[in-house]
Parts: structure tokens; C-alpha cells; sequence
């Protein structure tokens, strides 16, 4: 038996086993492709997920491959300057999804996390003491525990009976990368062009001198695993560019839908749900890799603790309690962003009046804050402003804030020098030589980097590490 296993490669599911194996648990990933996909869907990281990278030492592998750009614009597409946001990293770092994912699942590998590869989850059945899975092949394998990170057409959603309610594809969209005979600068002419009145509708480079084009699909497909034809793509094109711009030579093709739905649960027993399998929604704001990274960042550290036996009453459950409203306010943002981006009268001179708010700085703030997930506040139980809410990497006397975090532990910013971890400190460290950006006097942060505890009172301290933490050790 191991300890968790996790269904899905992809990046939820190696981050989840990640953090899994940073408390010394044993993980295996079982992902039903026998290789990695080709099909490009996310483009980014934005700032939450960035400041995610620092926090386990994995940002210059990123910034390596990406490319920084400006945060604005990314709000139903509406264009405006970035506003100021509390992070060291204000951007967006272009990178392309299978880059993500090659360079998360290195970092899996690096932990020690073992990646089976065609082996897809056909059943599974669990009791008090573990789950066992049965693959395909006929093989079974048994957990303490299994996270379904297996994509919107979860196998493991859908063995439990968890509900998926919400609104089916009204309008699916084709993406592909290819080459072009037309010249770059008609290209662009007529993307410009078309993009005045139809916001998915894109054509652009893509390295190697390839294109990336995004396309209004003609109806909604029956089965959107089968991917479209050249045909079909070249039709659409003309019909909404009213040129097909010589498309040849496809690297890849595929379609996807506006579908939103969220699962009922997110937990049944010892199963637990992240990524697409507890949550879909329309791309825009490109805010679906990043809330599942998210998903894995605040579930890994959590179930790490129920099996290594030291997690408080309600802490895993926690899991579902913070991220289900964070998911459900995605879903919200999004289903607004497409109305926004409609062709019709009505919400054009709703997204006329949308652009004439985002002038104002607060409203421009909150909306990119939505999209960057660096608004969020978890419900830790109130207090000080900042709790709940995720700390941004400060100065210390001694290096920064985030490189303390990458060993997954808490961590005890404590400025006045009189507090004590004792009886956790396996657990949290306690750092005194904080430095002059911690305006208050010590903040208990979580191994997410959320703020449990604000203050400077032990026995107010004791009661936020036994919350988060567990009993007091020897």
C-alpha cells in the first residue's frame, strides 16, 4: 500500500504529489496517456501562481522559459494600464502549458514522485482504512488515500456519483498550431480587424514560424475529445477572417467548449477532487492551470498532514471550505467576462460601461486582483486584515520570505523576539531576524503562505499553531 495515489499527470496532479513528497509521503501519479500531451490550452502563470514557483524554489526555471508581460488586459480582454499590485511580481509570464508542465513534473521527479504512465482508473471502492484503485489493464493498487486530478471528464468524479451541475458548451471554439503561407504583416491587418468585434478570434507566432489561431467553432460538438479537421478550421476562418491565410502543415488541432459547472464536493471519504475534475470554465483570463495549481498548493500540505498523523480535527476538510468559493467566483468572473466579450448590442454596451469603471484604479485593481488570484481571503476566523489572506515575499535581515517557505513548512515571522514554536518547531520555523518590511509584530503563516495568526501574545499564539498545526510534540 502506498500513501496517495494521484490520477492525472497533469500539472495538478504532479503539484499535488509534489508537496506530497516535500512531508515525506509516498505518492504515485497514475495518468491514463501513455505521453505527455502537445496540445497547448494555457499560455500563463499568473501572479499567485508565480509567487507559488518562488515559494518552492522553482521560479528561475520558469522565468527561463517565459516571457513577462504587463498585467493589464486581461479582464474580458478590455485593455488597461496594470494597476498596483501587492507582489514583487507584478506580470504575467508567458509560457506555454506543456513547457509548465515538463518542468513541474522534473520537479516531481526531483522529490522522488514515481509517474506511471498508461495506466488509466477504471474503478475504485474504499473503506475505513484506504481506497483501492483498478486500472484498465486489470491491475488494482491500493492508497490511504486518492486525489482525482483527472481532468473535467473526471473517471474518479464520476465514480463516486459527486454532482456536476452547471451550464453546458454553448459555444465551442477551435485552437490549433500551424503554419501560414499569408505574409505576417497581413496577419496582423487582419487580426486587428476582425478583433474590433469578435474577441475570440486570434492569430499569432508561435516560435519555430508557426501560428497559434483561436476560432469561433460553428456549433458545439457532440464529443470535444475528437479533435477538428483542417477542413473545418480553414471553413471557420474564412467565415469569421474572411481569409483561411493559407493554413497548412497543423502541429496539432483542438476544440473547447465555454462549459461551467463545479462539483457538489470535493472530498467523499479518502477520495478528494482538484483542478478541472472539481471544476470547468471558460478560458478567458486564462485562470484555469493557475486555480488548479492553486487547488494542489493548498491541498498538498493539508492531507501530508493526515497521513503523517499529526493534522488537527477539520483541517483537510478545510481543503473544500477555502477552495470551492475561490472555484465558484471563477466560475462567476468568467461567465461575466463572456457576456462581455459577446457580439451583441446588449453587452457591448455593457462592456462599453465596464471599461469606463476600470478607468477608476480601485475598480481596475479589484477585477485584475479576481484574475490573478491575489484578492483571495480565506475564512480563518477574522482578526487582523491579513488573515487569511496570502503574505508577498518580504526582505528579512537574512535573505527573503518565500526562500524560508520552500521546505512546505510553517513559518513564524516573529519581530519581537519574546515568541516560541516549542513543541512544533518540526513543524514551523521561527525566524526573529525579520527585517523592516513586517510592519506588525509576528504573522504565523501557513505552508500555503496564508496568514493564520496575527500578534503578539503566546498564549494567542499556542491556540493558532494547535489550530493549523496539530498537538504540541515533546
Amino acid at each position: 500500500m502506498v500513501d496517495v495515489i494521484v490520477a492525472g499527470g497533469g500539472p495538478t496532479g504532479v503539484m499535488v504529489a509534489s508537496e506530497l513528497r516535500l512531508h515525506g509521503v509516498d505518492v504515485v501519479v497514475l495518468d491514463k496517456e501513455p505521453e505527455p500531451t502537445k496540445v497547448v490550452r494555457s499560455l500563463g502563470l499568473h501572479v499567485r501562481s508565480i509567487e507559488v514557483m518562488d515559494q518552492r524554489g522553482l521560479l528561475d526555471r520558469f522565468l527561463a522559459h517565459g516571457q513577462q508581460y504587463p498585467v493589464g488586459g486581461f479582464f474580458a480582454g478590455i485593455t488597461k494600464p496594470s494597476p498596483d499590485l501587492d507582489t514583487t511580481y507584478p506580470f504575467v509570464l508567458g509560457i506555454p502549458q506543456t513547457t509548465t508542465d515538463r518542468l513541474l513534473t522534473e520537479h516531481a521527479a526531483e522529490l522522488g514522485v514515481e509517474v506511471r504512465r498508461g495506466r488509466e482508473v477504471v474503478g475504485l471502492s474504499q473503506d475505513d482504512d484506504g481506497v483501492t484503485t483498478e486500472l484498465a489493464d486489470g491491475t488494482r493498487l491500493r492508497a490511504r488515500y486518492l486525489v482525482g486530478c483527472d481532468g473535467g471528464r473526471s473517471t474518479v468524479r464520476k465514480l463516486l456519483g459527486i454532482g456536476f451541475p452547471g451550464e453546458p458548451s454553448k459555444a465551442d471554439t477551435l485552437l490549433a498550431e500551424v503554419e501560414l503561407t499569408a505574409s505576417p504583416e497581413t496577419v496582423a491587418a487582419v487580426v486587428a480587424e476582425v478583433r474590433k468585434t469578435q474577441l475570440r478570434f486570434g492569430v499569432g507566432p508561435h516560435g519555430d514560424g508557426g501560428y497559434r489561431l483561436v476560432v469561433p467553432a460553428e456549433g458545439v460538438a457532440e464529443d470535444r475529445t475528437v479533435p477538428p479537421t483542417l477542413d473545418e478550421v480553414k471553413r471557420q476562418l474564412r467565415l469569421v477572417a474572411g481569409t483561411d491565410f493559407g493554413v497548412h502543415s497543423p502541429r496539432w488541432l483542438s476544440r473547447f467548449g465555454d462549459a461551467t459547472r463545479l462539483a457538489e464536493r470535493y472530498r467523499d471519504g479518502r477520495v478528494l477532487l482538484a483542478g478541472d475534475a472539481a471544476h470547468i470554465h471558460p478560458p478567458v483570463g486564462g485562470q484555469g492551470l493557475n486555480l488548479g495549481i492553486q487547488d494542489a498548493f493548498n491541498l498538498g500540505w493539508k492531507l501530508a498532514a493526515e497521513v503523517n498523523g499529526w493534522a488537527p480535527e477539520g483541517l483537510l476538510d478545510s481543503y473544500e471550505s477555502e477552495r470551492r468559493p475561490v472555484a465558484a467566483d471563477v466560475l462567476e468572473n468568467t461567465r461575466a467576462q463572456m457576456q462581455l466579450m459577446s457580439t451583441e448590442p446588449g453587452p457591448r454596451a455593457v462592456r462599453r460601461l465596464v471599461s469606463e469603471l476600470m478607468d477608476f484604479e480601485e475598480v481596475n485593481r479589484y477585477l485584475t486582483e479576481k484574475i490573478t488570484a491575489t484578492g483571495i481571503r480565506y475564512d480563518l476566523g477574522g482578526g487582523h486584515e491579513l488573515v487569511g489572506r496570502r503574505m508577498r515575499d518580504v526582505a528579512l535581515e537574512r535573505g527573503r520570505l518565500y526562500e524560508v517557505m520552500r521546505g512546505g513548512r510553517g513559518v513564524l515571522l516573529d519581530r519581537t523576539g519574546r515568541l516560541s514554536v516549542a513543541g512544533w518547531a518540526d513543524r514551523v520555523d521561527h525566524v526573529v531576524e525579520v527585517g523592516g518590511e513586517l510592519d506588525v509584530p509576528a504573522v504565523l503563516l501557513r505552508p500555503d503562505g496564508h496568514v493564520a495568526w496575527v500578534g503578539e501574545d503566546q498564549s494567542d499564539l499556542v491556540g493558532r499553531l494547535s489550530r493549523w498545526f496539530g498537538a504540541a510534540g515533546s
